[in-house]
Order: structure tokens, then C-alpha cells, then sequence
């Protein structure tokens, strides 16, 4: 009984996390569309330039310890001006780029960083070995599991690059899209942010 309980805050815990990270993403979203429009900062640089800063920004913030819901907000920002699937392709593209890091780090360095024995590094490794690419992409598909955690996991297993940069990307940009165009769809129907 006690076992099921520990399963069920578990995974309350979780969905509030969840739950914080849309907040967070689509408050910070709002933030910064807000300021620019108090600000009257125009927007008017071409597409391709706007898409390669939303490549940049949210490869440094995969690199870097910057939270996630900054890069997802400055997407939601991008895709009120722009085509939002652009901008979930160039998103994605930057932070499977960004997420190499952690991939590269457990490639060169496992006993250095890690214990085995760290609470669900066996049940990570375990799924990386079984299912592969699809283990990658489904991680990369979730938003409340740090990748990190897989990419490292992914390098300390020597998967092949070939296998892990398109799998990290099949989870990103469904991901992105997802998170884009709900968003988008929070900002514009909550009455109270307008």
C-alpha cells in the first residue's frame, strides 16, 4: 500500500512540475511580449535573421544552466511574429545542438562525473541499451525529466552520434511545436494577462 502511495505523490509531483514549467514558460512568454509592445520595439528584421537567433538562443541555453522556460519563451515571442513551425524547426534544431554537450560529456568522462548507483541512472541506461533512438527521443519529448541527464547516460553508453542527434531531434520539435502553439493559445484566451 505504501508502495502505491509513494507512486501516486510521485507522480503529482510531477504533473505540478509540469504545470510550473507552462506557467513559467507561457508567464515569461507574455513578459517579454508585453515589455516589447510598452516599448513599442518593432519587430520588423527579417524572418531568417529572427529564426537564426531563436537557433542561437536556445542552443546556449541547452549548453548552459539557463533554465528552459527562458528559451521557450523567447519561441512563444518569435512565433507571434513568425511562422511558428520555423520557428519550432529552428528551435529544435538549436537545442539538439545544445544537448550534445551533455552527450559529449558522458562520452569522454562517465567515471569522472557519475555513480552507477544514482537514483535512476540503471532504469536510463537500461531503456538506452534496449530501445536505442527511441529511448532518446522519447526523453527528449518530455519536459520534465532534465535531458541532460539522457544525453549524458546516451555518451557513458556510446551510442553512435548518428543515432542520438536525430533521435534528440524527433522528440524536440514535436516538443516545441506542442509547447508553441499552446502557448500561443494560453497567452491569447486567459483574459486576465489581456
Amino acid at each position: 500500500m505504501v508502495g502505491i502511495k509513494n507512486r501516486g505523490n510521485r507522480w503529482l509531483k510531477l504533473g505540478f512540475m509540469f504545470l510550473g514549467f507552462i506557467v513559467l514558460s507561457v508567464g515569461l512568454g507574455y513578459l517579454t511580449q508585453s515589455l516589447l509592445a510598452h516599448y513599442h520595439i518593432p519587430l520588423n528584421i527579417p524572418a531568417w535573421i529572427a529564426l537564426l537567433l531563436v537557433f542561437g538562443i536556445l542552443a546556449v541555453v541547452n549548453v548552459s544552466v539557463l533554465p528552459v522556460p527562458f528559451g521557450i519563451s523567447i519561441m512563444l515571442v518569435a512565433a507571434a511574429h513568425w511562422n511558428p513551425i520555423l520557428v519550432a524547426l529552428s528551435g529544435s534544431l538549436g537545442a539538439s545542438l545544445g544537448e550534445f554537450s551533455s552527450y559529449f560529456f558522458g562520452y569522454l568522462g562517465k567515471r569522472i562525473s557519475i555513480d552507477e548507483n544514482m537514483l535512476g541512472y540503471k532504469m536510463i541506461h537500461g531503456w538506452i541499451m534496449k530501445y536505442g533512438m527511441w529511448a532518446i527521443a522519447l526523453l527528449s519529448f518530455q519536459p520534465i525529466i532534465p535531458f541532460e541527464i539522457g544525453g549524458f547516460i546516451a555518451g557513458v553508453a556510446k551510442m553512435p552520434v548518428h543515432q542520438f542527434l536525430p533521435a534528440l531531434w524527433i522528440g524536440k520539435f514535436p516538443k516545441y511545436l506542442i509547447l508553441i502553439y499552446l502557448g500561443n493559445t494560453l497567452i491569447h484566451l486567459i483574459p486576465f494577462l489581456q
